[in-house]
């Protein structure tokens, strides 16, 4: 994504989505066992491909909490600052995201005022931007990540290379999206 910031006029709006909700049923060990066998190979391709060593956090992290931390950095102008050392966080740090102290710390991190953190990770505001989130995705039928869509019109599903990124935007360009 920054690659593209860097190539095209693009603008990042991150939106909220909960891979998997608190009642969600357990994940059974044989998709569990599968997921596993799959990291080596994005692991490999992350390296390989976009120089990133990926270390990546616990299983079954509940993301809520950092979603509403990250309504709360939109609001402050801070968003993509907050996604993108969340990301890190978790994806290359093996950080536990759903702990207030670890959100605190990767808010701090960027500027945001924690004063009342607590207050901030409970807000019922910033909780209902989640919510609408989630439904539009919802009502856009998507139920995966990364879902990525190009000028509200073009869908690009799952991690994919960035030259299938650049063809999407390129595509939304040309039609003057």
């Amino acid at each position: 994504m920054e690659k593209l910031e860097e190539n095209y006029d693009v603008t990042l709006h991150w939106r909220a989505f909960q891979l998997r909700p608190p009642g969600s049923p357990p994940i059974s060990p044989q998709r569990r066992a599968q997921i596993e066998a799959s990291r080596p190979l994005l692991q490999k391709r992350a390296r390989e491909q976009y120089g990133l060593e990926l270390n990546p956090g616990p299983f079954e992290v509940d993301s809520r909490p950092a979603l509403v931390v990250a309504k709360y950095a939109e609001s402050q102008g801070k968003g993509n600052a907050f996604h993108t050392a969340a990301m890190r966080a978790y994806w290359q740090q093996a950080r536990v995201i759903d702990d207030e102290q670890v959100l605190k710390e990767i808010a701090d991190s960027v500027g945001l005022n924690t004063r009342d953190f607590t207050t901030i990770v409970r807000s019922p505001a910033f909780s209902k931007e989640v919510d609408a989130d989630i439904a539009l995705a919802h009502e856009y039928g998507l139920d995966g990540v990364p879902a990525l869509i190009f000028a509200n019109k073009y869908l690009v599903m799952g991690a994919q290379p960035y030259e299938v990124l650049k063809r999407a935007v390129e595509k939304a360009q040309a039609d003057g999206a």
